[in-house]
């Protein structure tokens, strides 16, 4: 039975849910933001995962998506979508043919940072002829995955020239090592001499004559600077749509659209409240959600399936039986908690989206 048109207190209790007036203010901020700074918007679906939502970011201007495995690109092909990067790195043999086949079919690009797998890679494109584009990832500080910038980023780009099967598409990075910095020109300064590096590693291989259309960075707790950084042809934001408890931390300059309702199971004591999202529903393990309309929180505590809520003052007003929303502490690991995205207006269900690219971690 279709809940499209019930009301939010209607719904059994606890359920994923996202503001869509919210939602939609907060893509069509973006994608100005973007134009406006003249660079190309490719938003990471890691953390949003839900097709209906890619769809909407298109018609507001995104130029694709970024994915972060090779099944999430695949289902956001099988939803229609045509131009994807898969910002990380593909190994393994029935990967390879993943791959291949669906370069037949949309433009795909990945991460690649050694030759390890080039060899591997250009078979599989021959086989099903094809070529598969490739995208470098530098790294410029974060000290996770990447070659070093300069001389290794061209010694790579010569050694994927070699295989005819393959076609280097362009740079990435993510300058994440940034979040942290609190002050503001801090901030901005190390996030400018990390896209230096990228920028510099492009201008090296451009130098050799190698075509360099993309070069990409920026995610949703750095592009209101990288943005701005010269030669970025696109960034990768793509949380800011929610945004959560994370993000706020990170000054993301858009409104919480992402909610979890909940409804009260139990009072044991007038400072305590007991909440039927534990962790299985609304995780605590990158940040804490904050209960929304409870006053005097000390601290949201999840367990398995109860959301424990101290509060530093008695209060008796709250009931077993009422209703509160709580906005996650990082969206990323709550979505692909759940199996359906309840789309709201003004609380009533319009949409109820399927989350199709959760568990798609191979």
């Amino acid at each position: 039975m279709s809940e499209v048109g019930y009301h939010k207190l209607e719904l059994d209790t606890p359920f994923l849910w996202v503001d869509l007036d919210i939602l939609e203010a907060n893509i069509a901020q973006l994608a100005a933001f973007f134009r406006e700074a003249g660079v190309n918007w490719r938003p990471h679906i890691k953390g949003v995962k839900v097709p209906a939502i890619a769809h909407m970011l298109l018609r507001a201007g995104a130029i694709g998506l970024t994915c972060a495995k090779l099944g999430e690109a695949e289902v956001m092909a099988a939803s229609g979508i045509r131009d994807l990067l898969i910002a990380n790195q593909i190994v393994g043999p029935r990967k390879y043919t993943r791959l291949a086949n669906l370069s037949q079919q949309v433009d795909v690009k990945i991460a690649v940072d050694s030759e390890a797998t080039l060899a591997d890679l250009n078979a599989a494109a021959l086989d099903k002829g094809v070529q598969i584009g490739l995208v470098i990832e530098v790294d410029t500080g974060m000290n996770r995955a990447g070659v070093q910038p300069g001389d290794e980023v061209l010694a790579l780009a010569k050694a994927i020239a070699r295989y005819p099967g393959l076609k280097l598409r362009g740079l990435m990075t993510w300058e994440g090592h940034t979040l942290g910095i609190a002050d503001p020109e801090d901030k901005q300064k190390a996030i400018s001499q990390a896209i230096a590096l990228l920028r510099a590693s492009a201008h090296h291989c451009w130098d050799a004559g190698f075509e360099i259309e993309i070069v990409s960075c920026g995610g949703s707790g750095t592009f209101m600077y990288t943005a701005h950084e010269p030669g970025i042809t696109e960034i990768e934001a793509g949380g800011a749509i929610f945004n959560d408890m994370t993000y706020t931390g990170w000054k993301v300059p858009t409104r919480q659209a992402l909610f979890v309702h909940s409804v009260v199971t139990s009072r044991p004591s007038p400072r305590r409240i007991i909440v039927d999202a534990g962790f299985k529903t609304l995780p605590a393990w990158f940040n804490e959600p904050r209960a929304v309309g409870i006053p005097n929180v000390v601290q949201v505590t999840p367990n398995a399936e109860h959301g424990v809520i101290t509060l530093a003052e008695d209060n008796d007003a709250i009931a077993v039986g009422d209703r509160f929303d709580f906005i996650p502490g990082y969206g990323d690991t709550t979505v692909v908690l759940h199996d359906q995205l309840y789309a709201l207006r003004e609380n009533v269900v319009e949409a109820v989206w399927p989350i199709l690219a959760r568990g798609k971690l191979r």
